[in-house]
């Protein structure tokens, strides 16, 4: 193993030993973005005399209490197909640990285990989902630490808490704060949960979003499509003067606004690209009237340009004859057996009323 000057420097401002590096370089070279996260959590946990320095609480390891979530549909327990998406299962998810909830995004790796999850309290979730025979049965190798702002405290102590959002590209990680209608980046491959945020330029008019239905949803479009790897960002209840959602193209061959079609009265929680390169999108509703619902909705990608107004096709609607929660966030990945496979998250809140559930789809093609 070649030797690094420069981050064997950074290991020894850390207080990292030569194993810990050695041993973190490893685990990251082998299981890549998302295995990173817990290798470095570990590294961390074992050797917290850095965050302890600058008054940061440490990585910390916690236990996942799992309750299977067996249908999907209250009144129709055998009923597994709903609209375009076939139900996998699910999990009610409890933790005595006092920051466990609020989750409002979520990537889940190529594997199908390893993810990435975030509160809008500004704190990290890691860990691995645990499966028999193709459902969801449990979480393993969970911690949590809170997000650092770009001079190591946390972005919380910055007021930069209501952290809404989440992509990954090239192993880094975006995140979108809804309060302050902000993108930052961290270097999640190499440093995991002790990367520092990276302020991220976007268009002016972001910052003009409102402050409690700003920046909501973050997904990167492909690098080989007519958008050349664009970040697309999605308000929840920014509207253009037609009462559409606003929504933006940082970056990539044309950037720019557009808008999205609101319909029924429901905001974006969150966004995420299937392979295709189409995008979906989680949407939520709440009155005291109607309830509680959630829908998920596709957006064909030669849809989406600079000026356009979106639309796309509703997948699923769900209310409270469903196992819903506020539902905010969503990933999608690939499944050895070449299903599309869709994870879902809901953010309770941190209110005794309200669960954290975690959702799988299959996603039907015709």
């Amino acid at each position: 193993m070649t030797t690094n000057p420069r981050q064997s420097c950074r290991d020894r401002k850390y207080g990292r030993s030569d194993a810990a590096r050695r041993t973190l370089v490893l685990v990251m070279s082998k299981r890549g973005l998302i295995g990173a996260t817990v290798a470095c959590a570990a590294v961390a946990i074992a050797m917290p005399a850095w965050t302890q320095r600058v008054g940061v609480d440490p990585p910390v390891p916690i236990v996942v209490d799992s309750g299977p979530i067996a249908a999907f549909s209250v009144r129709a327990p055998d009923q597994r197909r709903f609209g375009m998406v076939e139900y996998l299962g699910g999990l009610e998810l409890k933790s005595s640990y006092s920051h466990f909830g609020g989750f409002s995004a979520i990537r889940v790796a190529p594997d199908g285990e390893r993810f990435v999850s975030l509160t809008d309290k500004g704190r990290w979730l890691t860990g691995r989902i645990v499966y028999e025979r193709g459902r969801p049965v449990s979480i393993a190798e969970a911690v949590m630490a809170p997000m650092l702002g770009p001079d190591g405290r946390t972005l919380a102590a910055r007021g930069w808490y209501d952290t809404e959002s989440l992509a990954e590209r090239d192993g880094w990680l975006y995140v979108g704060i809804e309060r302050v209608n902000r993108i930052v980046r961290f270097d999640f491959a190499r440093q995991g949960v002790l990367a520092r945020a990276e302020v991220v330029p976007t268009p002016p008019s972001i910052s003009h979003l409102p402050n409690n239905k700003g920046l909501e949803a973050l997904t990167f479009t492909p690098r080989n499509s007519k958008l050349a790897g664009a970040l697309m960002a999605f308000s929840e209840r920014g509207l253009d003067p037609n009462g559409n959602l606003k929504a933006f193209l940082i970056g990539g061959a044309t950037p720019g606004e557009f808008s999205v079609k609101r319909r029924d009265d429901f905001d974006i929680s969150d966004s995420a690209t299937l392979p295709s390169g189409d995008v979906l999108l989680l949407e939520r509703r709440f009155s005291w009237l109607t309830g509680l619902a959630m829908r998920l909705r596709r957006i064909a990608l030669s849809d989406i340009a600079r000026g356009a107004l979106a639309d796309g096709t509703d997948l699923i609607f769900a209310d409270l004859r469903y196992q819903i929660d506020n539902m905010e966030g969503l990933s999608v990945h690939m499944a050895s057996n070449g299903d599309t496979v869709l994870t879902l998250i809901s953010d309770d809140n941190f209110s005794f009323l309200q669960r954290t559930v975690l959702l799988q789809f299959k996603l039907i093609v015709d």
